[in-house]
């Protein structure tokens, strides 16, 4: 993405691409700017903090991010938000969110009647799965998978985003892949694979390996067995630690078979791994691949989909959010459930 142009250099304001604010609604933070229609960032702002136990607080945030970026920018002509939980499409009301207090928020409505401005709201990881489509790998048959805090993701069919019938589908994190298995997911479920290959299990497994072995890079890194992280073991497997890497391996595991699940019930051409745990790199991404091509179905009869590392980063969930606003303004707004136009 190059640098927009100085003033001096800029076409006149009507042959300028249309703009979109993009916000990124998280458990424990909040990211915006604002992106034009080729995908080109106009602004980035820094990150806030997200005060996630109180919902008007989060509200007046989010409200005033956006006067302060309309305030600042002439051409601005939608606005997209990616919001970590359950979403209603195309209503825009967040049903529930799991590290935050809100419950029930009609953002999308809140937000037209405050600017006046056509206004998408979808899953942060829909959001960001768009992003990387859009302006990173274009396959027509993608899945992407993000890992940090939570195990997310979104699927692009045929071109077009899949949400599901009402726009809650894709809960990758909570697809039952143990059920025999002794740790309880925060949805309240056994089994889940976000037990299982998210961040705080790469953690647990870590600070697990490091308590057999006090003395041993994990715990030096961390200060002690008790105070090792997800953080911890990618730091310490990119050092080539054979026991932090003996954890990424372990996950590995776990997200390939999640991975080989959802190709084989929906034929993709590409995978794309994204989120904070996923930046470890091949430590992580040889494992992912090696379980899955051991899982999927029919692998000797079949040309098995790549699976790539992300292209944009933790900047895609506010990118996306803002190019599915201009990209849903653009072909007539909301135009039907489970898909967004290309």
């Amino acid at each position: 993405m190059g640098l927009h142009p100085s003033l001096h250099e800029r076409p006149p304001l009507h042959e300028r691409p249309p703009l979109s604010i993009g916000l990124d609604i998280g458990g424990t933070k909040i990211a915006a700017g604002v992106v034009n229609s080729l995908g080109d960032v106009v602004e980035r702002v820094p990150e806030l903090p997200c005060p996630a136990s109180d919902q008007e607080a989060v509200l007046r945030t989010v409200s005033g991010l956006v006067a302060e970026l309309l305030a600042r920018h002439t051409g601005i002509t939608a606005i997209g938000v990616g919001a970590a939980g359950l979403v209603d499409w195309p209503e825009g009301r967040i049903r529930t969110a799991p590290n935050n207090a809100y419950r029930d928020v009609p953002i999308r409505r809140l937000l037209e009647d405050f600017t006046g401005l056509p206004t998408v709201v979808d899953n942060d990881a829909n959001a960001a799965c768009w992003a990387e489509y859009r302006l990173g790998h274009r396959a027509a048959y993608m899945l992407f998978i993000t890992v940090g805090t939570g195990v997310g993701g979104g699927l692009i069919l045929d071109d077009h985003l899949f949400r599901g019938r009402t726009g809650i589908g894709m809960e990758i994190g909570h697809m039952i892949v143990d059920p025999h298995g002794t740790q309880r997911c925060g949805c309240g479920n056994i089994g889940c694979l976000e037990t299982l290959a998210s961040g705080p299990a790469l953690g647990r497994y870590g600070s697990t390996a490091a308590a057999t072995d006090p003395a041993g890079l994990l715990s030096t890194l961390a200060g002690g067995p008790a105070r090792v992280t997800g953080e911890t073991v990618s730091a310490a497997a990119l050092t080539g630690d054979p026991v932090a890497c003996a954890q990424l391996e372990r996950l590995g595991r776990w997200l390939g078979i999640g991975i080989a699940t959802l190709v084989n019930l929906f034929d993709i051409e590409l995978v794309v791994v994204g989120g904070g745990v996923a930046r470890a790199g091949d430590p992580l991404l040889k494992p992912i691949r090696r379980s899955f091509e051991h899982f999927v179905t029919a692998r000797s009869h079949r040309e098995l989909p790549e699976i790539e590392p992300a292209r944009l980063g933790p900047e895609a969930g506010w990118m996306g959010a803002a190019l599915l606003a201009l990209d849903d303004n653009e072909h007539g707004a909301l135009c039907g459930r489970g898909a967004a136009v290309t």
